[in-house]
């Protein structure tokens, strides 16, 4: 039997905030977009903040280290927004 593995490499290409929504291209092609209002920290950031973002983690992460958030490519696949503040 032969089983064929999938190929997916989910390391940052590039990422950006358009008006309502974080769009992150992958180096597979992929581009997982989703809602701001998931992220508070870059909902409420200004635009310049917003575009200021750093590679971590290997390339699987994303940090802002104007405004101290960090997400991950992981997260943002399995569809995970920012945890309620309590």
């Amino acid at each position: 039997m032969n089983i064929s593995a999938k190929v997916t490499d989910e390391r940052l290409l590039d990422v950006h905030c358009d008006g309502h929504r974080l769009v992150v291209d992958l180096m597979d092609g992929r581009t997982i977009a989703v809602p701001l209002a998931w992220y508070p920290r870059l909902r409420h950031a200004t635009p310049a903040a917003r575009a200021h973002w750093e590679k971590c983690g290997g390339g699987y992460g994303i940090h802002w280290p104007e405004i101290d958030e960090d997400l991950s490519t992981e997260g943002l696949l399995r569809g995970a927004p920012a945890p309620k503040a309590a």
